[in-house]
């Protein structure tokens, strides 16, 4: 079974994606954690998304993968666990500026697509439902406002001990939305088929609650239609 869990950064996707995999014994995968540790290796190694050479290269040469060890997301950037160092606005800004290359996007679906082979899963990024896995049997669209989304990511970034501004958060979080909506290649987008949250004003019990019935729900109604 595959779970497609999509929307914009800071709605609450990776908190969902988590408990939904617990609670149903799923694999977890981060896609967006995937493309934060492709955009960290191009931070490091300086370079330019525009050199389509370098690029190939560098794309080539890395391998990213997610373990679950002991209830916590490894993420592994050529071997490395990376978790710690790919939550920056830096890496976040790059991340989705790489994203939008054709080459980047069809590594990661190699390997996206990969993750599903192993078991059932839940997913979770910004086209799952519409690109990645457009067969998943359950699709949700989270959403929240971006004055929320932009609290919360202040909140996250401050909690980890990093100098932020909350207008520059909002800033980056509007900056990030505007660009990640509008780019030509697998742009952010509702599927038609799947089920949209606004968490704006909900916590994520009530949110995780709503998801697990729309869940049991759907698995009924996929279990009459093979009878």
């Amino acid at each position: 079974m595959i779970i497609a869990i999509d929307g914009p950064s800071g709605a609450g996707k990776s908190t969902l994606a988590k408990r939904l995999a617990k609670e149903l014994g799923f694999i977890y995968v981060d896609t967006g954690a995937m493309y934060r540790a492709l955009a960290l290796k191009v931070l490091r190694e300086g370079v330019d998304l525009a050199d389509d050479a370098s690029m190939a290269r560098l794309i080539g040469s890395t391998t990213i993968d997610l373990r679950q060890v002991e209830g916590a997301l490894q993420v592994l950037l050529d071997g490395a666990d990376v978790a710690a160092e790919i939550r920056t606005p830096q890496v976040s800004q790059m991340a989705s500026k790489a994203s939008a290359l054709g080459a980047v996007r069809a590594r990661l679906l190699e390997l996206q697509r990969d993750m599903a082979r192993r078991g059932s899963i839940v997913a979770e990024g910004r086209d799952i439902g519409t690109v990645v896995f457009p067969q998943a049997e359950v699709k949700i669209f989270l959403q929240a406002s971006a004055a929320e989304r932009a609290r919360r990511r202040f909140a996250e970034l401050q909690g980890a001990g990093q100098s932020v501004d909350l207008t520059e958060t909002l800033r980056e979080i509007e900056e990030r939305d505007k660009r990640d909506s509008e780019r030509d290649l697998a742009p952010l987008l509702q599927a038609d088929d799947a089920l949209m949250i606004d968490s704006s004003s909900f916590d994520a019990d009530q949110v995780t609650a709503r998801v697990l019935a729309h869940i049991r729900t759907k698995t009924r109604e996929n279990q009459i239609d093979r009878s």
